[in-house]
């Protein structure tokens, strides 16, 4: 058996990195990553503007004005509107966002003043003393026209887009999905509202997968099912290596007498580059290609390829979308068990963060951690990490695979 890094960095290399590009709208890119590198053409913002409502003014005009200052006003200036130069002496009512007058350089926020009413000539008393260049948003102080705006392997959420969008880009070069196809395998699994007999249970991998991949931002394009026959598995996967850059199988690859799915690669010109990996759930994973197309063959279990696909296929899916960082942050934490832990194998214990006030947080174990019990998904935030042949107790910090990481 491999042992689990060593698993996992041979699986993270399974195929290269993205050759190809594509220009999308902006509206579309949302869960694609970015192919170039970008730089800011726009200063952000792109003027001096106010950050509260009140009156702009020259700082030296507030010196000047005696105990009592009572100014009056020279223009109202809306967002959107392009102020006049401000006049010595006199104030410019503005909101929030308007542009500040050149030869301003103070906002006083209309808290801090007494008005009988915003017209222009009206005088404004100001109750409290400004500081020099309080409450003005300078021009280019969030992003300076000409500095790094992004990385290429960015993937791009909503707050990426947002910056984009106030740099006015309406396109982005990204580059495309990775299509991903998903086999399932066994004579035993029924499609979810299909009659179901007592000796059939009904197949949960395939939309588990499929959702997994679709919210890391790759495309499940099939979701195949074949019956426990070479002939059939065969057909699955000459349809999915053909069609698809990347395929997940789930089952068939252990030792029984229908595990199938190991000659039917073989068949089609496929050898297996690892088989068994030192972990618990998931012992029986391998990894093929076909076509130049990686096939990784995770186990029947839910649970367990639940469990394999966060740990061991995701940094390969990452590397397929041309991500640059392929391993999320790993924490470490305490553990909070009634019983010892300890396995000859790597064990991944289903657990849930518990964040209690003035901590970063302990692991909860969830009570039950056969692979059969899909419960403890749902359930879970995330994956303890127990190391192999040495017993962690109640207490110990353990290394923590976050479920928002490492399935993002």
């Amino acid at each position: 058996m491999l042992e689990f890094d060593d698993a996992q960095q041979q699986l993270a290399q399974g195929a290269a990195a993205p050759t190809r590009s594509t220009r999308v709208p902006l509206y579309q890119a949302a869960g694609l990553v970015l192919a170039t590198d970008l730089t800011a053409a726009l200063d952000l913002p792109p003027g001096d503007n106010s950050a509260m409502d009140g009156y702009a003014l020259r700082y030296e005009d507030y010196a000047a004005a005696g105990a009592t200052p009572r100014l009056p006003v020279q223009q109202i200036v809306y967002a959107g509107q392009e102020p006049a130069a401000q006049v010595p002496g006199q104030l410019t009512r503005l909101f929030t966002g308007s542009l500040m007058p050149a030869g301003a350089d103070t906002v006083i926020m209309q808290e801090d003043t007494r008005s009988g009413g915003d017209k222009a000539g009206g005088l404004v008393e100001l109750l409290a003393e400004p500081k020099p260049g309080q409450h003005v948003r300078r021009r280019g102080e969030d992003v300076a026209a000409g500095q790094p705006l992004l990385s290429a392997g960015t993937r791009l959420d909503a707050a990426h887009i947002a910056l984009l969008a106030s740099q006015g880009l309406a396109e982005v070069t990204v580059h495309p999905a990775v299509r991903v196809g998903i086999l399932t395998t066994g004579d035993e699994l029924v499609a979810p509202g299909a009659p179901r007999s007592n000796h059939q249970i009904y197949n949960s991998n395939g939309v588990m997968l499929a959702t997994l991949v679709n919210g890391m931002g790759g495309r499940a394009t099939h979701v195949l099912h074949a019956r426990d026959d070479e002939a059939s598995l065969q057909d699955a996967l000459r349809t999915l290596t053909d069609e698809c850059d990347l395929v997940l199988s789930v089952g068939g690859v252990s030792v029984g007498d229908k595990d199938l799915v190991k000659p039917a690669l073989e068949s089609l010109g496929g050898t297996l580059a690892l088989w068994k990996v030192r972990m618990k759930p998931g012992k029986p994973v391998a990894m093929a290609h076909v076509n130049g197309k990686p096939v990784v063959c995770l186990p029947g279990n839910p649970v367990s390829a639940y469990a394999v696909f966060t740990v061991l296929v995701t940094p390969l899916l990452r590397r397929m979308q041309g991500r640059t960082e392929l391993f999320p942050q790993v924490s470490f934490l305490t553990l909070r068990t009634p019983k010892p832990r300890h396995d000859a194998r790597e064990e991944f214990l289903r657990v849930r963060r518990v964040v209690n006030p003035g901590s970063v947080g302990e692991l909860e174990v969830f009570d039950r951690q056969s692979s059969g019990v899909m419960s403890s998904l749902p359930w879970a935030t995330g994956l303890a990490r127990i190391p192999a042949g040495v017993p962690i107790y109640d207490g110990e910090k353990v290394a923590y695979y976050d479920f928002r990481h490492w399935q993002a």
